[in-house]
């Protein structure tokens, strides 16, 4: 069951900003998650897919599954709350697009999104600088790889390997208007 959470139900506020951040496994949306919050302590909620998806609910990526409107849910209660949101994970167009679409399209403030597009042997090597790279490897990484993963009807900043993490992270403050 996946009924339609907070369609048509606008989103946070003039001032509240809502931040999208998308890329294949490895590539570094977590750390700029992270990052983007260290601008703003104690304002930035970070919605993460693997958190909601694997971690609570336990369901595969797969259409309609229960995370989809978990994630939109938890966006739309955290601006409602005034926090600013990054919503960050793989987030293929193919499952997650429409509702990302209809949170931005519902959120009264300034929306963002970036996404990662990195040859897969950077995200590999990005992956094995973590903790996590002895829980999976190349194999499955390959397996989840999603080349060119646009999403339609939103302009998306694209990082390529060339941005750091504190140039991104500076880039999204400034579009966000934080300094």
């Amino acid at each position: 069951m996946n009924p339609k959470v907070g369609v048509n139900v606008m989103a946070g506020s003039d001032e509240s900003r809502l931040i999208i951040v998308r890329g294949n496994s490895g590539s570094g949306k977590s750390s700029l998650a992270r990052a983007v919050r260290k601008v703003k302590p104690r304002e930035v909620a970070i919605v993460g897919q693997d958190v909601l998806r694997r971690q609570v609910l336990h369901v595969r990526d797969e259409p309609e599954n229960a995370a989809v409107g978990l994630i939109d849910l938890t966006a739309r209660y955290a601006l409602a709350q005034g926090f600013h949101v990054v919503v960050e994970g793989i987030l293929k167009e193919s499952i997650y697009g429409s509702m990302l679409r209809t949170l931005a399209s519902d959120h009264q403030g300034r929306s963002f999104s970036y996404r990662y597009d990195l040859t897969f042997d950077e995200t590999l090597r990005r992956h094995l600088t973590k903790d996590v790279s002895d829980r999976f490897g190349a194999t499955e990484m390959r397996q989840w790889w999603i080349d060119q993963d646009t999403l339609s009807g939103i302009d998306e900043t694209v990082f390529d390997a060339e941005v750091s993490l504190g140039e991104a992270t500076r880039r999204i403050a400034s579009d966000c208007h934080w300094f």
